[in-house]
């Protein structure tokens, strides 16, 4: 089967993947049940695109990344010779119930069919679909033309062969794969998100600090190491002696932080040390030196980049 994507829905998610499927060479075949989809979705496409070729992020012209794409009235042109059906229609159970049926019974047989779906796990829609064994979430970040990572969650009626065959295809357009290895609504992506704007609402609502000053802290603080390293390793950075240390010393705090909003998910000994063996089969202690080094040059970078 041809490198050919599907994209089911034209709204801005949809867009996001055209642009970056298109631009990476794949054909894509979009459909939208609402009229004037097509019309919007073109002039943002074009949008998107003239910025991505004006920064260099993208070689090819606009000519040639919309001669890649194909816009379908019936639902079952766009489906012809997809090997990737990305549904993203809007966040409903009910809606997601009606193209999945209608998808799983018209799409290539050995299509993946992947829901961009952000909080909506695929066990709540893909039952109606006698292949709900091909049937699993493909969530992005927005816009997935910039951002790379993608949640592949697949559920427990997916077949394996399925969730290797998404993850390599997303692989190969290049984007970042994750597998999430168990449903749970969010996923991580939004789960994390979730977490951090829990927190900043209840500082706002406490008077603890205005909102552009808690954006402030994130994006002049937080956000400039999470911008090439995730907590686990800022964490493991952030002292000598590497997570567990980090744990040992912090870790009673962030309980009492956690109680203090009613979550009670203390640090238990057994946790640490399996996040502390996952890091170090990572990063070994001999080399914790050398990787703090790595951390100050690509802050050093990012504060040249960012002035």
């Amino acid at each position: 089967m041809s490198e050919t994507v599907a994209i089911v829905g034209a709204g801005s998610i949809g867009v996001g993947f055209a642009v970056h499927f298109a631009s990476h060479g794949y054909r894509v075949k979009m459909w939208d049940a609402l009229p004037d989809a097509f019309e919007r979705a073109r002039n943002d496409m074009s949008a998107r695109l003239e910025l991505l070729i004006s920064e260099g992020v993208v070689d090819s012209s606009v000519e040639e990344v919309f001669g890649r794409v194909s816009f379908h009235d019936i639902l079952l042109d766009a489906l012809s010779g997809a090997a990737l059906v990305q549904e993203c229609a809007p966040e409903q159970v009910g809606t997601k119930r009606e193209i999945f049926q209608q998808i799983g019974a018209y799409s290539e047989k050995t299509a993946i069919l992947a829901s961009s779906s952000s909080a909506i796990v695929s066990s709540e829609f893909a039952t109606v679909t006698p292949a709900r064994s091909r049937v699993l979430i493909g969530h992005p970040g927005n816009p997935p033309y910039l951002i790379p990572v993608i949640e592949v969650v697949p559920s427990r009626y997916t077949d394996d062969a399925i969730t290797q065959a998404a993850i390599d295809f997303y692989a190969r357009s290049g984007l970042s794969p994750v597998l999430i290895r168990e449903e749970t609504e969010g996923f991580v992506f939004n789960r994390l998100q979730g977490a951090l704007l829990r927190e900043a609402y209840c500082l706002v609502r406490d008077g603890v600090i205005s909102v552009d000053d808690l954006d402030e802290v994130v994006r002049r603080g937080l956000g400039r190491r999470w911008a090439f390293m995730g907590p686990f390793e800022t964490s493991d950075l952030n002292t000598r002696g590497g997570i567990e240390s980090h744990a040992q010393k912090m870790g009673p705090a962030y309980a009492r932080m956690g109680q203090e909003r009613g979550q009670n998910d203390p640090w238990t000994e057994d946790l640490v040390r399996a996040v502390s063996d996952q890091r170090r089969a990572l990063l070994p202690l001999e080399k914790w030196d050398e990787r703090v080094v790595w951390r100050d040059r690509q802050l050093i970078a990012l504060r040249k980049l960012l002035g």
